[in-house]
């Protein structure tokens, strides 16, 4: 998708999009697209309805807009001025892209700066724009024999006022498609069938990456082979049972100006199919556990963002990915297995296998000396009965990356949540036969799981994101959601930002 930014309207569309507050008397704010006389009274009478007034993402089609050198109009609610926020300015994108997708056009304009939302600038919306496009012409439909149309929006031009910076209109809009194009590998990965995405197939996608990034990341697979050698039981005890053979993945993108700088690294759980293993899960919904795969997925997705945006940052990626299948191979409750990191652990619940696989990818971590670790994980159950849907669960051991990951969650709105992460919870981990147990009971179930990786996160600044209520979405929208890839993203350029700072200082 192309995206362009102009203070002038752009040549003749098929339809605009101009996303507005509108209010209970009518008022229609200026716009950075030039109005006509028409076209204002047009859009004063609709606001006037009692079915549009005020009401955040409704959406009206207008036949004509001769003002917007457009032959259609699409006028999209944002509530009344005072409530406008960075939510409902998303809210009322998805809803205008969405209905832009069904539209099947071929390009539109956007007025990019007719809404004052507080604190966010020219780059912030035009950035907001760009993924909404992306999100709202993504489709899945690659095993259906007969698929729908595909959206036709391939150009988006961004309308700005001559008083708003163009430039940071464009780098936000760059930015944007990147993040969005991330989001939707993220999507296509989380929702492929568990017979297709393995945990070779999440390698074979890594080497493509490093394939087509021309030397910017490096790429190493370790198979079953390599694990046993290096000593990582834990993650090879999960795929003990499956026929399917387990990999670690590592990604490496070397981005800063000076080659040694202390990498980012983001850890992704890939179990990419969990029945529970001898812990069997209720077949209800069991299709579902697919998903299971998605914190690898969004690390994935960041990594396409990351080499799309170039930021000047090294990141270090790491994927421990595996199938959790009861056979007679499979690990045991009550089975004490050792890990990469020399702890022993006693499998109360072969369920919990997400912790285990990345308590061997956080050691292994420590090889490459991080300035910070953030583990991504469909963790626990625990999570969305905290939670719901819309926050991520954050447990860290340093509280300035906890603030830094917070930051980056309100500037992404991809908002995560602050847990504790107290030594009184540790004490539910205690084991009679290891050191310590993969479960600590039914109390604080997401937390406890978080104590559990701290175990293996010890010698650099952590940071653990439950995605387990955000990954996707079930019921008749059942579908990977994409998160948090913006979050990480943009935590990865606020690093970067932090380094040009000391750098200048």
């Amino acid at each position: 998708m192309e995206f362009s930014v102009q203070t002038a309207n752009p040549a003749k569309v098929e339809t605009a999009c101009l996303v507005i507050p509108v209010f209970k008397d009518g008022e229609l704010l200026p716009t950075a697209a030039k109005l006509d006389d028409a076209s204002e009274r047009l859009i004063g009478q609709l606001l006037e309805r009692e079915d549009f007034t005020a009401t955040l993402a409704n959406v009206q089609l207008i036949p004509f807009a001769p003002g917007l050198n457009a032959d259609r109009l699409l006028l999209v609610g944002l509530g009344e001025r005072d409530k406008c926020n960075e939510g409902g300015y998303r809210k009322a994108l998805d809803a205008a892209f969405d209905k832009l997708a069904k539209l099947s056009i071929d390009e539109t304009a956007v007025a990019l700066t007719d809404v004052p939302v507080p604190e966010r600038d020219s780059l912030w919306k035009a950035r907001m724009i760009a993924e909404a496009a992306q999100r709202g012409t993504y489709r899945f439909n690659a095993f259906k024999s007969r698929p729908e149309p595909l959206p036709k929006l391939e150009r988006v031009t961004l309308l700005v006022s001559e008083n708003d910076d163009a430039n940071r209109a464009k780098e936000g809009a760059r930015i944007g498609d990147a993040i969005g194009n991330g989001i939707n590998t993220t999507r296509t990965l989380g929702n492929l069938p568990g017979n297709v995405c393995t945990p070779r197939y999440l390698a074979e996608k890594a080497e493509h990456l490093g394939q087509i990034s021309k030397g910017t990341l490096s790429v190493e697979i370790l198979d079953e082979d390599a694990l046993a050698t290096l000593g990582a039981n834990a993650l090879l005890s999960v795929g003990r049972g499956s026929a399917e053979p387990s990999r670690l993945i590592v990604m490496q993108y070397q981005g800063a100006d000076d080659p040694d700088e202390a990498p980012h690294v983001l850890v992704g759980k890939g179990i990419t199919f969990d029945t529970g293993g001898i812990s069997l899960k209720p077949g209800d919904a069991m299709d579902e556990m697919k998903f299971d795969m998605c914190g690898a997925a969004s690390v994935f997705g960041t990594v396409q963002a990351v080499l799309d945006i170039k930021p000047k940052i090294n990141l270090v990626a790491i994927v421990a990915a595996a199938e959790n299948m009861p056979d007679g191979r499979a690990t045991k409750p009550g089975d004490i297995i050792k890990t990469l990191k020399g702890l022993s652990v006693e499998v109360l619940n072969t369920d919990a296998e997400g912790r285990l696989v990345l308590s061997d990818a956080l050691t292994y971590a420590e090889r490459f000396e991080p300035a910070s670790v953030i583990d991504i994980a469909t963790l626990t159950g625990a999570a969305i009965i905290a939670l719901g849907h819309h926050a991520t669960g954050l447990l860290s051991n340093d509280d300035d990356l906890a603030l830094d990951v917070l930051d980056a969650s309100e500037t992404a709105w991809d908002r995560a949540w602050h847990l504790p992460l107290w030594d009184e919870y540790q004490e539910q981990l205690d084991s009679n036969f290891a050191d310590l147990a993969n479960i600590g009971g039914r109390p604080a179930g997401t937390i406890t799981a978080g104590c559990f990786l701290s175990r293996f996160a010890d010698k650099y600044p952590w940071a653990h994101l439950d995605i387990a209520g955000t990954a996707w979405h079930s019921g008749k929208q059942k579908g990977a959601t994409g998160r948090p890839v913006g979050l990480l993203t943009q935590y990865l350029l606020d690093r970067e930002t932090d380094t040009q700072t000391e750098s200048e200082g």
